[in-house]
């Protein structure tokens, strides 16, 4: 549904996911709160009704979000859709992430844009195996904000301690993943209990509601507060009418930067200062801040490489140089992640190459006691990964840009996560120092130098 002929106020925007194990109620819980709180397109919710009593079909309140065919013949949602939402304190895109096993690609993508999530529990079928693997990449996405709706409470004749055994199984769960829930809450979202107004039939519970702990949650801090940072995308030289300038381009990804600013790229240490902001068809800026796409001339002539990050030299960023890291890991290959093989390992404007060290931690695997050899498809982890040149990054949780990653194996996408934390390496300078050389005598010698281990025995 994309929620056209909606027209808000101007209010501040959040993006929330929803998810869970198929089946669970997601879809019947976004449909309840768009017709509680009269968020739906004007006849919509009278429309789909008339045409189930015209059918003989049973309403279901997550008739409303099935745009898809596939979704209508299977019974599953299995894109990530876009749902425009609305309470009186904010506007809400509420990204309705598909809970079945095959599709978590698709949902890994659609929770990556959402700064909070509700996790759906169905009260029945209790805490299921893909609960745990959606608890996983909450984590691994670093939304700290989670609300878990323990749904389907009618079917059990809204029983307490139904709900006390899957609350204190679950939140033991994400505890062990550094996750906090902020709410459990008892719920039917067929029946309308607890999504808007606190129900008459669960008196055992006396917490929030659904939307009141949805208006509860923060959205994040914006990026323009935080440290400067921008990879370094390219390097353009132009040499018509004399112009000897070297612009050094990129997309800023947090803070802000302006003229005669001292920056350091990492991680190469070269410094310089900040001589002109360049722009396309444009008079200079003084200034340029988080998402825009900018060029900079710098006073002093300096050689850095595509995928290094500028930051100010005199701020304290939270940019490392590092060739190991630790991180949480998604496997979405036909293949599985395994040892001594190398992965194109992208972060930013970086592209090097990694190979995995080790696995720590395999979601579901936790008790089996044996050390794993790989990881398979959709499988989730904590993993430590090794890089085959030093690359700039930082904790998913300074900055999301640089802490966010992707393996890809021959052009195919395979894996994503976050790094948790870089593992210091020694000599990691002096390797960036040799790798650097090399380029340079190659271009100058390319007849001489073909192999950087010969830097050892030529100079």
């Amino acid at each position: 549904m994309s929620g056209q002929n909606i027209v808000f106020n101007e209010k501040e925007r959040m993006n929330i996911v929803i998810t869970g194990h198929v089946d669970h109620g997601k879809s019947t819980l976004v449909g309840r709160l768009l017709a509680d709180t009269a968020s739906l397109p004007k006849g919509k919710l009278e429309s789909v009704k008339s045409s189930c009593e015209k059918n003989g079909r049973v309403f279901e309140y997550s008739m409303l979000l099935d745009a898809l065919e596939d979704e209508q013949k299977q019974g599953i949602t299995i894109d990530s859709a876009r749902i425009f939402f609305k309470s009186k304190l904010r506007e809400y895109v509420i990204i309705d992430a598909p809970g079945h096993i095959e599709f978590l690609r698709n949902m890994l993508s659609g929770a990556s844009r959402a700064v909070a999530a509700v996790l759906v529990i169905d009260a029945v079928e209790g805490v299921a195996e893909n609960s745990k693997r959606h608890g996983l990449l909450l984590s691994l996405l670093g939304i700290s904000q989670v609300l878990v709706a323990v749904n389907k409470l009618d079917t059990l004749n809204y029983d307490e301690e139904a709900f006390r055994k899957i609350k204190n199984e679950y939140e033991e769960y994400l505890n062990s993943l550094h996750v906090k829930p902020v709410a459990f809450i008892p719920v039917s979202a067929r029946e309308g209990e607890n999504i808007v107004q606190l129900s008459s039939k669960m008196l055992w519970y006396q917490g929030k509601t659904i939307l009141e702990v949805l208006d509860s949650f923060h959205n994040l801090p914006s990026n323009e507060d935080s440290f400067f940072a921008m990879p370094l995308q390219d390097i353009y030289r132009f040499s018509n009418d004399n112009d000897e300038r070297r612009i050094y381009v990129g997309t800023i990804v947090s803070g802000g930067i302006k003229t005669g600013d001292f920056v350091r790229f990492l991680p190469s240490n070269k410094e310089a200062h900040i001589k002109n902001i360049e722009v396309w068809s444009a008079p200079l800026k003084t200034e340029a801040k988080t998402n825009e796409a900018v060029g900079f001339t710098l006073k002093e002539e300096i050689y850095v490489k595509s995928g290094e990050v500028m930051v100010k030299a005199d701020e304290n960023a939270l940019v490392h140089a590092s060739s190991k890291i630790r991180a949480n890991l998604i496997w979405l290959g036909s293949h599985p992640l395994v040892f001594h093989k190398n992965y194109l390992f992208k972060l930013g404007a970086a592209k090097v190459n990694a190979k995995l060290e080790k696995i720590e931690r395999v979601l579901g695997d936790e008790q089996s006691g044996k050390e794993r050899s790989d990881l398979k498809k959709n499988e989730c982890g904590s993993v430590i990964l090794s890089l085959s040149h030093t690359v700039a990054l930082s904790s998913f949780y300074d900055n999301a840009v640089l802490g966010r990653f992707v393996l890809a194996d021959n052009f195919d996408a395979v894996g994503g996560g976050i790094v948790l934390e870089n593992i210091r390496v020694e000599n990691e300078e002096k390797g960036n120092f040799e790798e650097e050389l090399f380029a340079l005598l190659k271009k100058h010698f390319p007849h001489r130098f073909t192999d950087q281990n010969q830097i050892l025995y030529q100079i």
